[in-house]
C-alpha cells in the first residue's frame, strides 16, 4: 500500500509528468501554518470576541483546534501511507468512490481560486494606504505576477517563499502575545489606565455577556478560520522524507496553532472591552494603539499584506496541483499533467491562475451573481475535505487490518484512533447543522447542494465518454 506514494512518476508519450520532491520539513511546517493564519486572525478573531464575549472566544477556538487535530492527525497517517500529491481526492477515490473523489477535487480547487482572486484583491487595496493615489488593481497585477513567478519556477522556490512568509506572520504574532502580557501585567503602561488590567476585561460584564448560544454561532467562523491547515497533504508528494517530515509538520502546527490563536485571542480580551472589538478595525491595531506603539497602522498593514501573499502563494500551488492530480486520473486534458524540468505542472498553474483571474472578473462584474455563488458553493468545501479524510482514515485502517497487517507497522500512528477521527466526523455534521440554522449562512447550501449534484452528474458523463472512447480504439 506503501509503494505506490513513494514516487508519482508516469512519463507519457507527450512528456514527463512526474513531481520533484524538494520540499523540506521545515518548509511543509510553514506552508500548513502559512495556510490558516491570515486576515481570519488578525482581522475577524475581533468579531469573534464581539459575539461571544472573552470567555466564549477562547472556548470557541479550543474546540476549532481540537476539531483540526483529529483532522490533521488522520491526514498525517494518510499522507505517510500513501504520499500523493492532491492526496484528498485520491483517496478519496480508493476508500469512498471515484465521484465522490471528483466532486471533491472540483470544490477544494473552486475554494482556493476563489479565495485566490479575493487575496489578490486585498492586496491592491492595502497598498493605497501607503500609494493612495495609485490605482488598486495596478497594485493586483504586480502581486499577480509575483506569485505566479514564485509557482511557476520551482517547488522549491515556493516553499521557501511561503517559509519566510509565514515566518513574518509567526513572529508578529509571537511579538503581539509577548508584549501584550508585559501590558496586561503592568510592565507596559497603557492609556488611561494607571495600574494593570491584569484580566478584569473576562468578567467585567459576566463570562458571558451575550449568552452561551453565540459561541456556536461563531464555531462556524473559526472552523473556517482555520482552514488551510489541510495544504500539508497536498504537499506531501513533494516532501523529502514523508515518513519523517509529515508527522513533525502535523503535530508542530496544532500546537502551534492553538498557542497563536489562544493566545493573541486571551491577549485582545484581557486589553480591549468586548463590546469594543470588531472588524473596522484589527483587534492587533486596537491594542499597539492601546500601549502607544508607533506607526502600529503601517506595521499591522504590512503583517496583513505578507499574510495576504502568503495565501495567494499557498492558493495557486493547491489549485494547481488538484488540476495536475485530476489530470493524471484523465478526468481533464492530459496535457495539465504535464511539467516541466523542475517538476512543475506549468499549464495546472496556468489554468488554476485563469480560474482565479475569472473568478477576480466576475467580483467586479457579477458581484451579487456569479460571485455570489462560487463564494457560497467554495465556503463549504473545507467541510466537505476534513469529513472525508476522516472517513478516507477509517476505512484506510480497516483495510489495513484485512490485509493482515498490524497499526504497529504503521509508518506514523495517529494517536487516539478510533475516537479523534470519529470525534471530527461527528463535529463536522455539527458545524454543517449550524450551517442550517444559521440563516446567514443557509443559503450556501441553496448553492452549494445543486453544484455537488452537478459534479456527480459531470464525472459519470466523463467516464461514460471515457469509457466510449476506449471501445471506439479497441
Amino acid at each position: 500500500m506503501t509503494d505506490a506514494g513513494n514516487k508519482q512518476t508516469s512519463a507519457t508519450e507527450n512528456g514527463r509528468t512526474e513531481l520533484e520532491r524538494n520540499m523540506e520539513s521545515r518548509h511543509l511546517t510553514m506552508i500548513s501554518l502559512g495556510g490558516v493564519i491570515g486576515t481570519g486572525l488578525f482581522v475577524s478573531s475581533g468579531y469573534t470576541i464581539h459575539q461571544a464575549g472573552p470567555l466564549g472566544a477562547i472556548l470557541a477556538y479550543a474546540v476549532g483546534s481540537l476539531l483540526v487535530y483529529c483532522v490533521m492527525v488522520s491526514l498525517g497517517e494518510l499522507s505517510v501511507a500513501m504520499p500523493y500529491a492532491g492526496s484528498f481526492h485520491l483517496y478519496a477515490k480508493r476508500f469512498i468512490g471515484p465521484g465522490t473523489a471528483f466532486t471533491i477535487a472540483i470544490l477544494y480547487w473552486l475554494n482556493w481560486a476563489v479565495a485566490l482572486a479575493s487575496e489578490f484583491t486585498a492586496a491592491g487595496l492595502l497598498m493605497q494606504r501607503w500609494f493612495p493615489d495609485s490605482p488598486a488593481w495596478a497594485w493586483s497585477a504586480v502581486f499577480i505576477a509575483v506569485v505566479f513567478v514564485l509557482n511557476i519556477m520551482s517547488v522549491r522556490l515556493y516553499g521557501e517563499a511561503e517559509f519566510w512568509f509565514a515566518s513574518i506572520k509567526v513572529l508578529a504574532i509571537v511579538a503581539f502575545i509577548l508584549i501584550g502580557l508585559l501590558a496586561i501585567f503592568g510592565a507596559i503602561p497603557i492609556a488611561g489606565d494607571d495600574h494593570a488590567p491584569l484580566f478584569g476585561n473576562f468578567a467585567s460584564d459576566g463570562w458571558f455577556p451575550n449568552g452561551f448560544a453565540p459561541v456556536f454561532s461563531t464555531l462556524l467562523t473559526v472552523v473556517f478560520a482555520f482552514s488551510g491547515t489541510e495544504v500539508v497533504g497536498v504537499a506531501a508528494g513533494e516532501t523529502k522524507d514523508p515518513s519523517s517530515a509529515i508527522p513533525k509538520a502535523v503535530h508542530t502546527t496544532v500546537f502551534r496553532l492553538a498557542i497563536f490563536f489562544i493566545g493573541s485571542i486571551a491577549v485582545m480580551a484581557s486589553l480591549i472591552p468586548w463590546h469594543r472589538a470588531g472588524v473596522e478595525t484589527s483587534p492587533f491595531v486596537l491594542v499597539f494603539q492601546s500601549i502607544g506603539m508607533p506607526f502600529a497602522g503601517d506595521v499591522m498593514n504590512f503583517v496583513v499584506l505578507t499574510a495576504v501573499l502568503s495565501a495567494a502563494n499557498s492558493g495557486l500551488y493547491v489549485c494547481s496541483r488538484m488540476v495536475w492530480s485530476l489530470a493524471k486520473e484523465r478526468l481533464i486534458p492530459a496535457r495539465f499533467a504535464k511539467t516541466n524540468f523542475h517538476g512543475v505542472p506549468v499549464w495546472a498553474v496556468l489554468f488554476s491562475m485563469v480560474g482565479s483571474l475569472l473568478a477576480l472578473l466576475s467580483s467586479v462584474i457579477a458581484a451579487s451573481t456569479v460571485y455570489l455563488v462560487l463564494v457560497a458553493v467554495s465556503g463549504l468545501a473545507t467541510l466537505v475535505v476534513w469529513f472525508s479524510v476522516c472517513v478516507c482514515h477509517i476505512r484506510f485502517r480497516r483495510e489495513w487490518a484485512r490485509e493482515g497487517h498490524s497499526a504497529g507497522e504503521l509508518g506514523y500512528r495517529a494517536p487516539g484512533y478510533p475516537l479523534l477521527p470519529w470525534l471530527a466526523i461527528v463535529m463536522c455534521i455539527g458545524a454543517l447543522v449550524l450551517v442550517v440554522l444559521d440563516e446567514t449562512q443557509r443559503s450556501t447550501l441553496y448553492c452549494m447542494v445543486p453544484f455537488v449534484i452537478c459534479c456527480y452528474a459531470s464525472y459519470y458523463a466523463l467516464e461514460r465518454r471515457r469509457r466510449r472512447d476506449e471501445h471506439g480504439d479497441d
